[in-house]
């Protein structure tokens, strides 16, 4: 076998890997909070931090460790993530109270953001662009069946070896392909490939990245940048790390003041956190506008499409976890059902979210990105109303109703939103679109499971039973913001650009966007 095909395997089992790994370890978790919680002796709000903690490390630093990762190699980034993600689930598993799972999964998270990034930073290096369909189809299946299988093996562990063994699932698999990363050389990539690669360098650059043309390089640069049409490699590796603190500032204070809140004598606390909230947000806010090469890049979120794919990705998100941590503990605390027996209510879920994302490419070419992301927010917001009519005397079948109508209906806003954000970001920012996306993804379930801790709390005694609840009506209405921002996608139908929206290709790597869809100044 030819070292170009040995790196090339490697990397591919090390994406995969890496990313089913994380996507399981998301599932298993929702099935042993609660035995977690009995076992630790700890409230609903304290074990909801736990996976709180871990989605707001994850969502503030993706789009600065995707910098990372560019700047000294996807591998290196790779390996250090999937070494310290095996070393912080050990530890929780070890762990002796609530206070160090928490801030060991709040450690677990900042590893899986390191993680996750690479995961595709790898494949970008090891295969060439006509070759990576397959290994980024391969990485998105095993993320699929990952989901799928949690439930089912989550509730397995925790009735058989307790809610530890969730954690020691991944600690194998994780250690061995973060050494097995250690062994792949990184690809060599020279000045004028990481010219291009910044979004229009002249071909003649030194070996630090500057371009040997003093004018382009200075007065004009923070320009270019601010519009998308560069991301010079100066300013890709500096990264933003204030943007990245007061994001990560801003979600967690969010976080915390909802958790807060419900508590008896905390509203004065919980306000003056929200409020901290707010100011840090519109920190960040003013810091973006002023930065050489924000965190979050002004042309990105001027296109409508991507603005709107992200905020979908967000609502829906938010709506399912949150659903998913309503209902977990309904049927193990309300029905007293087994972790393993409430795994399996969630099996159509899991079926349909697996089996779905093989039906959204021909249904995007029949109903187009537009049509196509209203059935996903209908299908979704349907499955939570479903869910919020159960009672103590609710079947297996009404509950696997509505979860099977929550699989398509977000399977389908994932695979639409997903591609809208990438067809139409621009190049320059392809890479921090990625990392924006991933951000969404771990972001909404940060904050849906919040607030449906916060509701359920303000019912006490009927909380946990959707019909007599506020969380799971709360959560509709959630989902059902989708509607409103499918509507700013694409309406074309056919190829597989997606519609006219699309795209053509320059000669150098330039793109011309079509007069609808291009972004906005």
């Amino acid at each position: 076998m030819s070292t170009t095909s040995t790196t090339s395997t490697r990397t591919l089992v090390c994406s995969v890997t890496g990313a089913a790994v994380v996507a399981l370890d998301g599932t298993v978790l929702t099935l042993a909070q609660p035995a977690l919680q009995r076992d630790l002796h700890t409230g609903v709000a304290q074990v909801q931090w736990t996976g709180t903690g871990y989605l707001v490390a994850v969502a503030s630093l993706l789009v600065l460790a995707g910098r990372l990762g560019d700047r000294h190699g996807h591998h290196r980034v790779f390996a250090l993530g999937a070494l310290g993600f095996a070393a912080a689930s050990a530890g929780i598993a070890l762990a002796p109270g609530i206070g160090a799972v928490v801030l060991l999964r709040v450690l677990q998270g900042v590893c899986g953001a390191l993680l996750q990034p690479a995961t595709l930073g790898m494949l970008r290096t090891a295969y060439p662009p006509d070759r990576l369909t397959r290994p980024i189809a391969l990485r998105t299946g095993a993320i699929g069946l990952a989901a799928a299988a949690g439930p089912l093996l989550g509730g397995a562990l925790v009735s058989a070896y307790g809610w530890r063994a969730v954690f020691l699932l991944g600690v194998p698999p994780t250690l061995a392909v973060g050494l097995l990363a250690l062994t792949v050389r990184e690809p060599h990539r020279t000045a004028p490939a990481r010219a291009r690669a910044g979004g229009g360098f002249p071909s003649r650059a030194r070996a630090d990245g500057e371009s040997l043309a003093p004018a382009r390089a200075g007065g004009d640069l923070v320009a270019r940048v601010r519009e998308g049409r560069e991301s010079p490699v100066r300013a890709r590796a500096g990264g933003d790390p204030l943007g990245a603190l007061l994001l990560a500032l801003a979600l967690g204070l969010l976080v915390h003041g909802l958790v807060t809140l419900p508590h008896p004598g905390a509203g004065g606390r919980a306000a003056v956190t929200l409020a901290a909230s707010a100011v840090a947000a519109l920190a960040l806010v003013r810091h973006e506008r002023r930065a050489p090469d924000p965190l979050l890049p002004p042309a990105l979120l001027r296109s409508r499409p991507v603005a709107a794919g992200l905020a979908a990705l967000l609502a829906a998100s938010a709506a399912l976890s949150g659903t998913l941590f309503v209902v977990t503990y309904f049927l193990q605390e309300t029905q007293r059902l087994d972790p393993l027996a409430a795994g399996v209510r969630f099996l159509p879920l899991a079926v349909l979210m697996v089996l779905g994302a093989a039906f959204c490419p021909p249904l995007q070419r029949r109903l187009g990105p537009r049509g196509a992301a209203l059935a996903g927010g209908a299908l979704l917001t349907s499955g939570v109303l479903v869910l919020a009519r159960l009672d103590g005397g609710a079947g297996a079948v009404a509950t696997g109703t509505g979860a099977a109508l929550l699989g398509a209906g977000f399977v389908i806003l994932m695979v639409t939103a997903t591609a809208a954000i990438v067809r139409h970001a621009p190049e320059a920012n392809a890479g921090v679109a990625g990392g924006l996306q991933q951000t969404a993804m771990n972001t909404g379930p940060a904050l849906g499971v919040a607030g449906a801790a916060l509701l359920l709390a303000l019912v006490p005694g009927g909380g946990f039973v959707p019909a007599e609840g506020a969380a799971l009506p709360a959560l509709a209405l959630l989902a059902a913001l989708t509607l409103p921002a499918a509507l700013a996608f694409p309406e074309g139908r056919g190829g597989p650009g997606g519609g006219p929206g699309g795209g053509t290709r320059q000669p150098g790597g330039a793109r011309r966007s079509r007069r609808p869809f291009c972004v906005r100044s």
